[in-house]
C-alpha cells in the first residue's frame, strides 16, 4: 500500500503493508569508532512529535535489520496515529533495501557504538521524549546500554537474555525510568515463567505476558497489541490506536 492510498477519500483497513502519512527522511548516524550506518526518521505529516522512538531491531545474523517488521509498522503507523516520530537504522554490518551500514557484527559489544549514534542523534535534532524500543537481540542492546543516555523508558519485545546477564538487569534497580517487557506465551527463546525468574534480579521492570503471542508477533492481532503496548507507554492519549485511515 503506497502513500497515495493511504490518504485516498475512502478509509481503508490498517493492516499488513500499509504506509500512513508522515515525514520521512533517509538519515545517516556516525559512530565514535568511525562508522556510518543507515537509516530513517519518521515524523508526523503536519505537527511536531510528542515522543520519540529508537528503535534497535533484532539479531542480524538471523534475518533482523530495521525492516525487521514490527519495527517498518511503528514507523509507517505511529506518526500518524500516535503522533509519534520513529527511527529505525540498521546496526553495524547489517543490509536493508535502506543500504548497508559500515562495520561487521560484534555480538552487541562495539553495538554500544550504534545505541549512542541514534541517541547523539536525538539529542542534536532535539526530538522530543526519547523511548527505546528494542526487539529480540535490539532488547540486549537496550538493556546494556540504554541506562547510560538520556531516555524515558524503554519497551523490550521478545527479550531472550542471551547476551543480556544478570548484572545487566541488575543495574537498572533504583532507576526511576520505567521497563516494560512483552513476553509471548509461545516465544523460542524466553516463556512468561522462566522471564518471571529471569527477572526476578530487577522487579522494577514491568512484565507483559501476551497470550498467544510468538517471538516474531507475527499477524495483524499480534502487531496491533504489540504497537498499542507501545503507545501506552509513551502517548497513552493517543489509544485507542484506529483501525481504518482516515479514522473513523
Amino acid at each position: 500500500m503506497t502513500d497515495e492510498t493511504a490518504n485516498a477519500a475512502e478509509p481503508i483497513e490498517i493492516r499488513g503493508a500499509a504506509l500512513l502519512p508522515a515525514r520521512r527522511e533517509d538519515i545517516e548516524l556516525r559512530t565514535a569508532d568511525g562508522l556510518t550506518l543507515v537509516g530513517e526518521l519518521s515524523l508526523p505529516a503536519d505537527r511536531e512529535p510528542v515522543a520519540t522512538l529508537v528503535t534497535l531491531h533484532p539479531l542480524p545474523t538471523a534475518g533482523g535489520f530495521m525492516d525487521s517488521h514490527i519495527i517498518r509498522k511503528a514507523a509507517a503507523r505511529l506518526p500518524a496515529l500516535a503522533d509519534l516520530a520513529v527511527l529505525r537504522f540498521n546496526t553495524r554490518g547489517t543490509t536493508s533495501p535502506r543500504g548497508t551500514s559500515e562495520g561487521a557484527f560484534a555480538e552487541g559489544i562495539d553495538e554500544r557504538h550504534d545505541v549512542a549514534a541514534a541517541m547523539a542523534f536525538v539529542a542534536a535534532r532535539e526530538l522530543p521524549d526519547p523511548w527505546i524500543v528494542g526487539w529480540s537481540f535490539g532488547t540486549e542492546l537496550a538493556l546494556k546500554y540504554g541506562r547510560d543516555h538520556d531516555i524515558r523508558g524503554m519497551v523490550l519485545l521478545s527479550p531472550p537474555l542471551h547476551r543480556a546477564t544478570d548484572d545487566d538487569l541488575r543495574a537498572w534497580n533504583g532507576d526511576p525510568r520505567p521497563v516494560i517487557a512483552l513476553i509471548p506465551e509461545f516465544d523460542d527463546f524466553l516463556r512468561p515463567a522462566e522471564a518471571a525468574e529471569r527477572f526476578a534480579v530487577a522487579p522494577g521492570i514491568r512484565l507483559i505476558d501476551v497470550p498467544d503471542g510468538k517471538h516474531l508477533w507475527v499477524g495483524e492481532k499480534q502487531t496491533y497489541r504489540v504497537l498499542t503496548e507501545i503507545v501506552n507507554a509513551v502517548n497513552p492519549s493517543a489509544l485507542p490506536l484506529p483501525t481504518t485511515w482516515p479514522p473513523a
